[in-house]
């Protein structure tokens, strides 16, 4: 079992459902997240007075898959989540983490089972 845990741009946040829906991946946490990375934010006026703003606003998603999963959903979230075709800086993150366990609170099922197919 791996735990996925992607950070993208909001705005890519359907588009990346959609994929991850199209490879039968439906169970995630999303979160409103703010960060920055190589982007390092930007300068904005605000009545008058120049403000640089570092953290930029993120979607993060959290999903737990079996092992058969990881490779469509890490390439589903690439592909959607990407700006055009040759992608831009502050598309995103994707960081696969191991999971250890995994528990169903309605039933007590766990490890692979309590994920889902």
């Amino acid at each position: 079992m791996k735990l996925i845990v992607a950070i993208i741009r909001p705005e890519k946040l359907e588009e990346v459902q959609q994929a991850l829906n199209q490879r039968d991946v439906y169970l995630m946490t999303v979160s409103d997240v703010r960060g920055c990375g190589r982007q390092r934010g930007y300068t904005e006026v605000y009545r008058g007075t120049e403000i640089q703003v570092r953290l930029l606003p993120k979607v993060k998603l959290e999903i737990a898959v079996n092992e058969a999963f990881v490779e469509a959903t890490v390439e589903a979230i690439v592909h959607a989540a990407r700006s055009e075709q040759t992608g831009q800086i502050g598309d995103g993150k994707i960081f696969v983490l191991p999971l250890e366990d995994c528990v169903r609170i309605r039933t007590g099922e766990r490890g692979s089972t309590a994920i889902g197919p």
